[in-house]
């Protein structure tokens, strides 16, 4: 072999490697930079550990994917039909994983806007329930009955939620009837002394003790006190344990049911 030959061959095949392998160093070295700044990007806006996770992964498979594909076309190989293949493999792929795909897509939007986070109580797809977990398909839920309900991701991010922790305070809502001989302005001062003898109710916003409704037995007042979100059922469970006793000492009755029953003599 002559020195004509051999530098034909390091032109023909050693000048593509050389590109080649510059290609993947400063491909690898520009993806590194790219994802580090990414994870930046996302600790600075809070992402959740989860999300950051995925998504990292994911467009660092991607980069790499493409960078293969462009190292391999430097080689002087026909990329078409592989991309064509990937292609064709991403489809069969995202057909196969359709409903997890939506539950996937439902996670990141779950994740990133944060509609809630673990340890909120929310309700959402007819279950009430405190965020245990949050997951890129699915999110699990603690009913107050200790009941596991794992939610998909998909129809949660598109249904609609109500969350009862967010805002921080939550009014707690009671419907008491009293007798219509009762003495209304002495039985609404009663009631708003008996909330706010409760530590955890707040002076502001304040209490609200109102005649709902005049019923077919009863006059019906409404006493919604405010309180923080997580104190919502000590309070609630105060006002049915205490409301009774606090009407009884003013000479306040509560209405019930009766039945009268007519004999006719024949």
């Amino acid at each position: 072999m002559n020195l004509e030959t051999v530098y034909k061959l390091l032109l023909d095949y050693g000048l593509p490697v050389v590109k080649a392998i510059l290609l993947y160093l400063i491909g690898a070295f520009l993806i590194k930079k790219l994802l580090l700044l990414t994870r930046k990007i996302m600790e600075r806006r809070v992402y959740e550990i989860t999300l950051q996770k995925f998504l990292l992964n994911l467009i660092r498979w991607v980069l790499i994917v493409f960078l293969l594909v462009s190292v391999v076309g430097t080689l002087g190989i026909e990329t078409t039909s592989f991309a064509a293949a990937l292609a064709s493999v991403g489809l069969a792929i995202g057909l196969a994983l359709q409903g997890s795909l939506s539950n996937f897509a439902g996670g990141v939007l779950i994740l990133i806007f944060k509609h809630f986070k673990v340890g909120d109580t929310i309700e959402a797809q007819g279950v009430l329930g405190t965020v245990k977990e949050i997951d890129i398909l699915n999110t699990k839920l603690l009913t107050p009955q200790n009941r596991l309900a794992i939610i998909p991701n998909g129809p949660l991010a598109n249904g609609n939620i109500i969350n009862y922790t967010s805002e921080g305070m939550l009014r707690v809502d009671t419907t008491i009837g009293v007798g219509y001989d009762s003495d209304i302005e002495q039985t609404m001062t009663a009631l708003l002394a008996m909330v706010y003898a409760h530590p955890k109710v707040l002076k502001e916003p304040e209490p609200m003790i109102v005649v709902a409704a005049n019923s077919t037995s009863s006059i019906d007042i409404h006493v919604r006190p405010y309180t923080l979100s997580e104190d919502h059922w000590d309070v609630f469970w105060y006002i049915q344990k205490n409301f009774k006793p606090t009407l009884d000492a003013i000479g306040v009755e509560i209405p019930y049911p009766h039945q009268v029953e007519i004999k006719k003599n024949r």
